[in-house]
């Protein structure tokens, strides 16, 4: 680990010391409660949400069977992502992970405003998330007001994560599971029916090209549709956050990422293929839940509460992973005095409290703002933060190029899980990843989200030379 202190920055802020002493929990008030299942899981969790189980389905109404190659390309890039990432973390681990590489290759600005901009996300995903669920649970109790049932949620997950590290890591521990329970039996019910073994199924992938062809909208339908599918990906690089929480960080993360690719495959790729392969994508359910459309098409008893169930799980861990994620950037920030110092503080069981109830009262705040204004107010909240996720994995990427030189230069011995086909693999993937982020930019159905995401960045960028020159001053 690097025991050596860089210079203050242009704007005076001094960096910390040895971000792998963030890493390990030291001096920080951090504590190293969670364990390896907990970070596998996590890993899981983050790439496993809700948009799998409920948003796949106006991917496939747009693009049609080809979908599988929308989620199959999408998957690759993040991929290539998190390995990048990985290769970062492993080699330097630090608090904030990709904020910490970002300040360290591209400057403080860049640092600023990419950990400022994934604070942002996850505190708008709080209330998303918190709001879905509360729709979920309405089913339930028809008669319960939506913003006070997701207040409840809100407030129940803020609980959990105010007692420890090793609480938030349980709870999405059995979250992930049941998730991962679920894919795996659904997995297995679809294989069934397409082998021919299910009762009064046929088999056969006639589906496939029987309503108009496996590509009916055409080439340009399927690139189109990868946008909103990386979205689905979002997450999986909360196991790098939650590694300076974690025993043997560097090995966990390691572990974690290394895995990813085959669960991209079995848990997305194959349960949309069987999506489309059991029922004709023309069909109306798979619009509002392509899963429970299958289930419904298997005959499975009680298909809707089912899915219902597990849908309210995926969110409920969605919900629990956002808060815990916002808290712990809000508080890598104030490290290098991009947040103000008050966040610093830690309870006795190492839980950085106040970072975590700044971000639990902006999702307050935006719950009540989806009650009284949801067309307005908390419609624009949600289109502002829609492209910020790949704003970030963009900046990952240039930072990976950048500190594998270095690395390669200064410190080889640190590099012991690698990008692969370094560097041109690397550049492929900021050339991907641009592309993905212009497509957004002029496809009617993302250009709104693109443009108020850029009026975001413009904010933050905006706060960042306030800052520097009060500084100054």
């Amino acid at each position: 680990m690097s025991t050596g202190t860089t210079a203050a920055g242009a704007d005076g802020a001094p960096d910390t010391a040895s971000p792998g002493a963030d890493a390990a929990g030291t001096g920080t008030g951090l504590r190293q409660g969670l364990k390896r299942r907990h970070v596998q899981l996590i890993a899981l969790g983050g790439v496993i949400g809700a948009g799998l189980f409920v948003g796949s389905g106006e991917v496939i109404h747009s693009a049609g069977p080809a979908a599988v190659l929308s989620f199959l390309a999408a998957g690759g890039l993040t991929v290539l992502i998190m390995r990048m990432l990985a290769e970062m973390t492993v080699a330097r681990p630090a608090l904030g992970s990709f904020y910490a590489h970002v300040r360290e290759t591209l400057g403080h600005r860049a640092g600023f405003a990419v950990g400022w901009l994934y604070w942002y996300f996850f505190v708008i995903v709080v209330a998303v998330e918190a709001v879905a669920g509360g729709r979920i649970v309405r089913l339930w109790l028809p008669g319960a007001p939506l913003w006070a049932v997701s207040l409840v949620l809100m407030a129940l997950l803020t609980a959990t994560n105010m007692v420890s590290a090793r609480s938030y890591g349980e709870f999405e521990y059995w979250f992930s599971s049941v998730k991962v329970v679920a894919i795996v039996v659904f997995l297995f019910l679809g294989a069934l029916f397409v082998l021919g073994l299910w009762p009064g199924s046929g088999g056969g992938l006639a589906q496939l090209t029987a309503h108009g062809g496996f590509a009916p909208a055409g080439v340009g339908a399927v690139l189109a549709a990868v946008v909103p599918c990386v979205g689905f990906f979002t997450g999986a690089e909360i196991v790098t956050i939650a590694a300076a929480e974690s025993v043997e960080p560097e090995r966990a993360v390691a572990r974690a990422i290394r895995s990813i690719v085959l669960r991209v495959v079995a848990f997305y790729v194959l349960s949309i293929f069987l999506v489309v392969a059991v029922v004709p994508w023309t069909s109306k359910a798979i619009e509002v839940s392509p899963y429970a459309a299958v289930l419904d098409r298997l005959a499975v008893p009680a298909a809707g509460t089912v899915m219902n169930a597990v849908v309210l799980v995926a969110v409920l861990s969605c919900l629990n992973s956002a808060l815990y994620t916002s808290s712990r950037m809000l508080f890598a920030l104030t490290r290098n005095g991009d947040a103000p110092r008050g966040f610093t503080k830690v309870s006795a069981s190492g839980v950085p409290r106040r970072a975590l109830l700044a971000g639990t009262s902006v999702g307050y705040l935006s719950v009540i703002a989806a009650w009284i204004s949801p067309d307005v107010v908390f419609s624009f909240l949600i289109n502002s933060y829609g492209a910020i996720a790949l704003f970030v994995y963009l900046a990952i990427a240039v930072a990976q190029l950048r500190m594998r030189r270095r690395l390669e230069r200064e410190e080889p011995v640190r590099l012991t899980l690698r990008m692969w086909g370094f560097p041109w693999l690397s550049r492929l993937t900021i050339a991907l990843m641009a592309l993905v982020i212009g497509a957004m930019a002029v496809l009617p159905d993302s250009r709104a989200q693109f443009w108020l995401s850029l009026l975001t960045l413009g904010v933050v960028l905006a706060a960042y030379e306030i800052r520097r020159r009060v500084r100054r001053s």
